[in-house]
């Protein structure tokens, strides 16, 4: 059961209805996203909430102090040689300690009222998946999870009944003014983007683009690659196949529009002619609250929304000549099968060779664009074919980027 496509009665059969707290799983917990949910969690008390297992990358000190501040049952690192760390951080604590891809996905797989599955990249499929599978509600905060596996996280979806909820800011917010469930009212869908630091560049200033000036976002505060992929404007590209799926909506009824302040999370048009959106601070907090708490709503301290200091809400519509990640995400999700996998992941090595500053902006987007026309789209109806797939993908990516920095 996907959420956003059911009615609001379906809560009960995925959610506990008791006064007890729900019990919460957190898949890497030391990232942005995971810090900023036991943020909330913490906020809210351990009446509301009760930790069951944490995950992260190798932060282990990061980790320990969590589990540790949250009484977590389970603490899990995914890097093996970090195991003898974080036994010795959580020595006395009573926490169960572990590491390992295997125990990534045996955490991910404990009984939880809700999972935050915010494992960035191919290394997240596998326990997502596995939360998946539990048939509670896990909340998506991984674009790889519906870019890269749809078809199979999907299939698992339906299986196991979950309630799949969004936690990116304009998934969240179209799953928000959808709230009537009256799905088949909806013209389009319509996801907004801040225009990142090169909205109105022009390509001659995006060719000379240095790392620096592509994580200069002008809205949001996230990591390295999610800000490279706003300035590309792949990231809205990923989010058009995202919405694709979480909300089974064909790709021309799904627009983009630039949006610099950021007020604007999404909106959807129904078939009378009203338009619905969702509107808020750019904080994290927010999206994530609503899914940590759903069907109901908990209180944060995020800022409250201004209008009247913001003054104005643009919109504009994007240049695909400029931005042709857009482009290249539509042209995947029609192509299907493997597809999405090959731009995900050759994107991810791309944005890491401009980082290391061995290839310029804009061949971000032709590395993707020349590993698709030699990948075309395979079948990836498995997790293990998505995962073989991602890794020819990189290799071919690695290859072009190779290239492209003896060239430079």
């Amino acid at each position: 059961m996907i959420v956003p496509s059911v009615t609001s009665s379906a809560p009960a059969s995925v959610l506990p209805s008791g006064s007890g707290p729900r019990s919460v799983t957190v898949l890497g917990s030391t990232g942005s996203i995971g810090t900023q949910t036991l943020d909330l969690i913490a906020q809210a008390g351990p009446e509301r909430y009760r930790v069951v297992a944490l995950v992260a990358g190798r932060n282990v000190a990061r980790l320990a102090e969590q589990a540790r501040a949250f009484h977590a049952r389970r603490a899990v690192v995914a890097d093996p040689a970090c195991y003898a760390a974080l036994v010795e951080a959580l020595a006395g604590s009573g926490i169960e300690a572990a590491a390992g891809p295997a125990a990534v996905v045996e955490a991910a797989a404990l009984e939880a009222d809700w999972t935050m599955a915010a494992i960035t990249g191919a290394a997240g499929l596998p326990a997502t998946l596995a939360a998946i599978r539990r048939g509670r509600a896990v909340v998506l905060a991984n674009k790889e999870a519906l870019v890269c596996a749809g078809d199979v996280m999907l299939r698992a979806v339906r299986e196991a009944g979950t309630a799949l909820l969004p936690a990116d800011s304009e998934h969240n917010a179209i799953f928000q003014s959808m709230a009537d469930g009256n799905r088949t009212a909806i013209e389009r869908i319509v996801l907004t983007a801040s225009g990142g630091p090169f909205r109105t560049a022009t390509l001659e200033e995006m060719r000379r683009a240095t790392p620096e000036q592509a994580l200069h976002h002008p809205v949001w505060s996230m990591g390295a690659k999610i800000t490279i992929d706003s300035a590309s404007m792949m990231n809205k590209g990923l989010e058009v196949i995202e919405a694709a799926r979480l909300f089974s909506m064909p790709s021309e009824r799904i627009g983009v529009l630039f949006h610099p302040q950021s007020v604007v999370h999404s909106m959807v048009c129904y078939a009378d002619g009203s338009t619905i959106a969702q509107l808020g601070s750019p904080d994290m907090r927010v999206p994530i609250a609503q899914t940590l708490a759903w069907p109901e709503r908990i209180a944060t301290n995020s800022p409250r929304l201004d209008l009247a200091a913001v003054g104005k809400l643009e919109f504009f519509s994007p240049d695909e000549t400029r931005f042709p990640a857009l482009r290249l995400a539509r042209e995947a999700l029609q192509a299907g099968g493997g597809a999405p996998t090959i731009l995900s992941a050759a994107n991810e090595i791309a944005v890491a060779a401009f980082l290391e500053r061995r290839i310029g902006f804009l061949d971000i987007v032709g590395t993707v664009e020349r590993v698709r026309d030699e990948l075309g789209a395979p079948a990836a109806d498995s997790l293990e074919a998505v995962v073989a797939l991602d890794g020819t993908a990189r290799a071919a990516a690695e290859r072009v980027c190779r290239t492209l920095a003896a060239a430079r």
